[in-house]
């Protein structure tokens, strides 16, 4: 496997490559224009070898080492980049450095196709400039963020910003460029591959695109445009035959589009304005220069200029109708406002083609188990297709009235629609030639529902409609719509409403042949509603392949609820490769055994696999993930307390496993949603996401009281807590070494020493013999500790019980030694090293509340944050951050789920005047952004500038030290 990897150096993109065996390669993809040169990198080294990119192994150091490269100008890169996911495969991988600049590529190619460039003189030299505003500027700044260090290996005094700024440079220049040469003078700089200026700049023009560049950004204030239709006639009169549209002017506040002054009132002002919450000292002329700076892009805006107060502008039809359709969306994209009717953006207001299956299924019952192929995602519907404006059928002769009248813009039955030639002249032609239908499938039916795929001819599908289970399934409620049936008799237990609608929900999809991700939040019960599914009638066995740790859970829950069923466990050394379907009705498995065990388990014809904490399959490249979607079955479910919604391309791999190509292939996925998504916010694309994988996807908060209302209150709170002296001295130290380290560090040295101070910082908050390791003595020495004693004692004088959660394994051992020997009283501890038989055997003393149970649990994070009950107790203490709001939760929800009688209350420790308090802050503040942020842990932080760092890292003695 040939690694390929790229790097910015010297105004060029060059490309280098890496084999298996740490061997470093040359690489020619475009011998005609690419150079071969030979360049010192400072690559990971470990063992005077150079490791792969970027190295994980410990003792790898950055060091310098010769490596050929092949080297392309930008105006060659620029293509040369874009065509590169095309030649990925099984003998060349593209590393993240060359995925980056194929992003910066695609983005610099956005930008020049949206118009977003300027001419400039550059020195001697007359070039494109991007023009960033908005969402675009977020981009670019997250693309700095995102920019691996690979990428200024061979520079690595060159901050990202810096490199950002000038590659993305290069690209638009280069991509806005024709490939002829054409124009005169200091134009044919801008045209050709030579942007040499023929003469000296003349002072005129370089005032004029200065100003262009004025115009482009724009002010804190801007103009705004609001096109307002014509009146409906009253009853009995005649609509007139060319109305009038009215396109008024006002005044808005860029960063805060609410605020906005009409233009009739800024002309009634005098002197300064200070509605848009702003002084405005002259807005009579700042409305005058913003309206000359529109007219540049609408030329129609003259005519209004030409009075001596303007506040509107008068339209006919046609005019409207190229506002909405040309000038609107050139106004928006230069940083104007603009409104326009709410109808305009909607499909009801333009010809589309609606889809009326004939035969949803309207006979299958739910809980009827689907035995053959004709049901499911391939599934072939039957259906018909009508033309429509909005709710209202065409037929063909109205068609071709419509045709006839000539004009962009008609109010039909009282709303206002656009009437598009070219569809106008599709509708026709699908009429006359759609007599056969091609076979259409029920994943087809979906994708064209959600708006993932085109009606016949291009035109927009405005209504699919069905009865029966399709019809159930598009409603997105199918929970709420499907029959109550029976809870099976062999289920021992009371089922909430919403658990019996879960219920029902897998049975419906069960009789229809598909998948489904039961997304229910921690501690609503997921594995009763699935234990009631597997103790109806089934004519196959179940596979269920779940995390070690959860093994055991499995195996008493389903002896508790549904004692009948027949389970096996798939594990360990003994285990017997070849199974036998009559002989168990459930058989327990680890993703592990289930990758190792892929062939044999294949082989069984399962009816129904189940994957429990489903996130462990998120990341479809791995082994587990592709074992596991090879496991034949008729019906398949993946379990997860955590939503699937925040990163798409888990949410694609999940899905993958439970209706295998509903989403299309990775590929067509991440051009469809996720990049329109994650890259530009797309909410559009995000809506038609939503449509499709809705009926596929159950998902209830425990906060919802329309779901469950008698779970107790969860009260949470952040405590701070002082730093000793001893330890405010030692986490100052840490900081200064660190920070006088950085500064003659890069890339990966630089990651890991980040790193490995944020991890040092947090021992010494939470205790100083932590992070020394030197088994010194605890009482006395640690803010924390004392604050964790004080609520202990209060925990157990009122007779309650406490989970008390740190990420240090080696500290929870020291807590365990302390409170014991503190309080006199047994302490139970949980950490990854504690063997299955004891981890069940700690759960059940402690559930049992009895006067001989431990009433303190001490849990490490990773070990006792997910798959256990621990209802006993109704503290819940955080002694220190894991900064991963998520996990946090799961760990909170081990007390606060079905079961708990009492209000949880859930501490979470912080040191004041350290990078804690900072970051708790983050989190509390923007809670939503944080998980974005932050929410796979500390890595975010290694991306910061050490200016940042400094502001981010230093202690605050008045705030942090204890008297």
């Amino acid at each position: 496997m040939l690694v390929v990897h790229a790097l910015w150096v010297e105004g060029r993109v060059g490309l280098w490559a890496e084999e298996a065996g740490r061997a470093l390669a040359g690489l020619n993809l475009d011998g005609d224009t690419g150079i071969a040169a030979e360049r010192t990198l400072r690559l990971p080294t470990r063992d005077r070898r150079p490791e792969p990119w970027p190295a994980v192994a410990a003792g790898a150091r950055l060091r310098p080492w010769p490596v050929a490269t092949v080297e392309y100008e930008p105006d060659d890169a620029l293509g040369l980049l874009r065509g590169l996911p095309g030649l990925a495969g099984e003998d060349i991988a593209l590393a993240q450095s060359t995925e980056w600049f194929v992003s910066l590529a695609e983005f610099a190619a956005t930008l020049v196709a949206r118009g977003r460039m300027l001419p400039a003189i550059v020195g001697p030299q007359a070039r494109w400039a991007p023009v960033l505003t908005g969402r675009d500027a977020a981009h670019a700044r997250a693309l700095a963020l995102a920019l691996p260090s690979a990428a200024l290996a061979a520079t690595p005094g060159v901050t990202r910003a810096a490199a950002v700024a000038e590659a993305l440079d290069a690209f638009v220049d280069a991509a806005a460029r024709p490939e002829r040469e054409d124009g005169i003078g200091w134009l044919t700089a801008l045209t050709g591959r030579d942007r040499r200026l023929p003469g000296d700049v003349p002072p005129a023009l370089a005032e004029r695109l200065a100003a262009w560049e004025a115009d482009a950004v724009g002010g804190s204030v801007r103009a705004c445009f609001r096109l307002v239709e014509p009146p409906e006639p009253e009853a009995g009169e005649e609509p007139a035959p060319d109305p009038h549209w009215t396109l008024e002017f006002a005044l808005q506040a860029a960063d805060e589009p609410t605020l906005v002054v009409a233009a009739e009132r800024v002309w009634r002002s005098r002197g300064a304005l200070k509605a848009l919450q702003r002084h405005i000292p002259a807005p009579q002329e700042t409305l005058l220069a913003e309206l000359g700076r529109a007219s540049r892009l609408y030329p129609a805006l003259e005519d209004a200029l030409r009075e001596a107060r303007p506040v509107a502008l008068r339209l006919d039809t046609d005019g409207a109708h190229r506002l909405l359709s040309e000038n609107a969306p050139l106004l928006a994209a230069a940083g104007f406002g603009v409104v326009l009717p709410g109808w305009w953006r909607k499909a009801s207001a333009r010809l589309g083609a609606r889809l009326k299956i004939k035969d949803g299924g309207g006979g299958t019952a739910p809980g009827t188990v689907a035995t053959d192929s004709g049901l499911g995602l391939g599934a072939v519907v039957d259906y018909r297709w009508e033309l429509a404006i909005g709710d209202e059928p065409l037929s063909e002769d109205e068609l071709r009235r419509l045709s006839e009248l000539k004009a962009p813009l008609i109010r039909l039955r009282g709303q206002w629609v656009e009437l598009d030639p070219r569809r106008l002249a599709e509708g026709l032609s699908f009429i006359e030639r759609h007599r056969e239908q091609e076979a259409m499938t029920v994943a087809d039916l979906l994708n064209l529902a959600g708006g993932a795929a085109e009606g016949p001819g291009g035109l927009p599908v405005v209504e699919v409609a069905a009865d029966g289970w399709l019809g159930d399934l598009l409603s997105g409620e199918a929970e709420l719509r499907v029959g109550d049936g029976d809870v099976p008799a062999g289920f021992r237990g009371e089922l909430r409403p919403y658990q019996r609608r879960g219920l029902n929900w897998l049975r419906f999809l069960e009789a229809a042949g598909l998948g489904g991700i039961l997304a229910d939040d921690m501690g609503l019960g997921k594995t009763v509603q699935l234990l009631a599914l597997l103790a109806g009638a089934a004519p196959g066995p179940t596979l269920l392949v779940c995390p070690m740790s959860l093994v055991g859970n499995w195996q008493r829950e389903a002896a508790k609820f549904a004692p009948d069923l027949r389970v096996h466990v798939h594990h360990g050394a003994d285990r017997a490769r070849a199974l036998d379907p009559a002989d168990f009705d459930v058989v327990v498995t680890t993703y592990a055994v289930a990758t190792r065990d892929a062939d044999a388990l294949a082989a069984v014809p399962w009816h129904r696999v189940v994957l429990d904490e489903a996130q462990a399959v998120k990341n479809a490249a791995t082994k587990q993930a592709a074992a596991v979607r090879r496991l034949p079955a008729r019906h398949r479910i993946a379990v997860t307390g955590t939503p699937v919604e925040n990163r798409l391309a888990d949410l694609w791999s999940i899905m993958e496993f439970a209706n295998p190509g509903l989403l299309g292939s990775a590929t067509k996925f991440k051009e469809r949603f996720a990049e329109p998504i994650e890259r530009d916010g797309d909410a559009e694309a995000a809506a038609r996401l939503r449509r499709i994988t809705q009926p596929f996807v159950l998902r209830r908060v425990k906060t919802d009281r329309t779901i469950i209302s008698d779970l107790p209150e969860k009260l949470e709170m952040d405590v701070v807590c002082s730093l000793t002296p001893e330890q405010a001295s030692l986490y100052q130290a840490v900081v200064d070494d660190m920070l006088a380290r950085i500064e003659s560090s890069q890339g990966i040295e630089r990651r890991g020493l980040v790193l490995a101070t944020m991890t040092r910082l947090k021992q010494i908050c939470d205790h100083p013999a932590l992070a020394l390791r030197d088994g010194s003595r605890l009482p006395g020495r640690s803010g924390k500790l004392a604050r964790l004693e004080e609520l202990a004692e209060e925990i157990l004088a009122a007779g309650e019980r406490a989970l008390i959660f740190t990420q240090y394994a080696e500290f929870g051992g020291m807590l365990r030694a302390e409170l014991s020997a503190r309080f006199g009283r047994e302490v139970a501890f949980l950490h990854g090293g504690v063997p299955k038989a004891a981890r069940d055997a700690l759960v059940a003393r402690f559930q049992e509340a009895s006067p001989s149970s431990p009433p303190l649990f001490v849990l490490s994070l990773k070990a006792g944050g997910t798959g256990l009950t621990l209802t006993a107790a109704n503290h819940v203490i955080h002694v220190d951050r894991w900064w991963n709001p998520a996990v946090e939760d799961q760990a909170t929800d081990r007390a606060f789920r079905i079961g708990q009688r009492r209000a949880v209350q859930v501490r979470k420790f912080v040191t004041a005047g350290t990078v804690e308090e900072k970051i708790a802050e983050l989190i509390a503040g923007k809670r939503g952004l944080a998980r974005q942020i932050v929410g796979t842990g500390e890595g975010w932080l290694t991306e910061l500038s050490t200016a940042d760092l400094r502001d981010l890292l230093t202690l605050d003695p008045a705030a942090a030290v204890s008297a």
